[in-house]
């Protein structure tokens, strides 16, 4: 592959007895002043329109260039005879392979696996491919694109994406150059502007997928719910399949909400602007146009409505709620006796403590270490069994005996009749 190797620039620009290019005006300029610079090698030709529409693209660009000095690009035609080759290479500021020399355009073309025109690849100061997407990085940046190397074209999409994100509207994302609107699932056209200010759902699905289809029952029962309380949201459904259109109408008339136009090319720019690998998934929109949350689907799943508006902050919140109902519903006082070890777990002003009273020990102050340290060992083992093989079995003994010890301060009859609701 071109792309892997170290090319000489004088081994490909210069053929036998021809060791120089040429200016539109006939001016001769030697190879070797190219070493050390990086190089566009320019595939064109004049009777191609793409071809036609980017060199001044480029001219713009190579002016822009000029005063560093290091920047040169060389045209290699595929004009089809000599007056169209000058015709069309009089419009360029740069260098060229002299038309007659056939042979050399060929071997270029050959080495760089030319399959179609326009393409530029620029060669770095070591004669190195820095790439072979020159047109399209001219296109998109510009000289900004300099000095066109992989590194270069990942920072300028950083930051592209990150200006894109700064300035990001509901609009910006749903609106394409052919469509102002999402659909209803009735058909009818809903502009995007109706959207603005709103909490917004992009729900990337795809029908007949187990996952989605699991999930979008769960979507829909809350967003009735929030319809119901009319909170101020909507979702957008982001359709993924863009092979089969009855599948997704199918789907479609099931769901409450709005949907981007089957194979709509919005699908796939926002799967990929949000770095959507896995669905469902569910991005949430503020009422700003920001991005509030890049995946909401597990709120959903655990919480539903409760978890709205579905942003991590909320998700804070709700992730204290079944720890303060533990805390509400656990007893005042239980004592569990194992192993001739007293454990007491005991709730005093909301704060669980866990204490072994260790036969006594901890109220002598002549307790020996290794006895605090015996206790201590014990109550951490005697934690985990608890927890992991005698969780049932403890719960029923301590059932059992709160119920004994309160039988004994009642009536006899309130005792057996309590007594038949813990074995319940």
């Amino acid at each position: 592959m071109a792309s892997d190797g170290v090319h000489d620039l004088t081994s490909i620009l210069s053929s036998e007895g021809r060791d120089f290019l040429i200016r539109n005006n006939g001016d001769q300029v030697k190879v070797s002043s190219l070493i050390g610079k990086n190089v566009g090698l320019y595939f064109s030709a004049s009777w191609c329109p793409p071809c036609r529409l980017f060199t001044p693209k480029l001219a713009q660009v190579y002016k822009e260039l000029a005063s560093k000095n290091d920047f040169e690009v060389v045209y290699i035609s595929s004009d089809r005879d000599e007056l169209s080759f000058k015709a069309y290479f009089s419009k360029m500021p740069w260098l060229s392979i002299p038309f007659a020399d056939s042979e050399t355009q060929k071997n270029l073309k050959l080495l760089f696996q030319l399959t179609g025109i326009p393409r530029l690849v620029v060669l770095d100061a070591n004669g190195k491919v820095s790439t072979d997407e020159g047109v399209n990085l001219v296109k998109k940046f510009g000289a900004h694109a300099y000095p066109f190397t992989s590194d270069r074209k990942k920072q300028l999409l950083a930051e592209k994406e990150e200006e894109a994100k700064n300035n990001q509207t509901i609009t910006s994302l749903l609106v394409s150059t052919s469509r102002d609107y999402v659909l209803s699932n009735d058909g009818n056209q809903i502009p995007v502007s109706k959207l603005e200010g709103k909490l917004i759902g992009l729900y990337f699905s795809m029908p007949h997928h187990e996952q989605c289809d699991e999930f979008t029952p769960k979507l829909i029962e809350a967003y009735n719910k929030l319809k119901e309380k009319e909170e101020n949201f909507e979702i957008v459904l982001i359709c993924l399949d863009d092979e089969d259109e009855d599948s997704f109408k199918e789907a479609f008339k099931t769901m409450p909400w709005l949907a981007l136009p089957f194979k709509d090319e919005k699908c796939q720019q926002l799967k990929l602007y949000f770095d959507v690998s896995d669905i469902p998934a569910i991005v949430i929109i503020g009422q700003d146009g920001k991005t509030s949350n890049p995946n909401a689907v597990e709120l959903v799943k655990e919480h539903g409505i409760d978890a709205y508006p579905f942003t991590p902050k909320k998700l804070e919140v709700v992730d204290e709620c079944p720890s303060a109902k533990l805390e509400l519903q656990s007893p005042k006082q239980t004592h569990l006796f194992i192993s001739a070890r007293d454990l007491v777990i005991a709730q005093n002003d909301g704060e669980v403590k866990v204490s072994c009273g260790c036969d006594g020990s901890k109220n002598k102050d002549e307790a020996k270490q290794d006895d605090e340290e015996t206790c201590k060992e014990e109550k951490e083992e005697t934690c985990k069994e608890i927890c992991k093989e005698e969780k049932e079995e403890t719960c029923k003994e301590i059932c059992k005996d709160e119920k004994e010890e309160t039988c004994k301060e009642e009536k006899m009859e309130t005792c057996k009749d309590e007594k038949e609701g813990c074995k319940g």
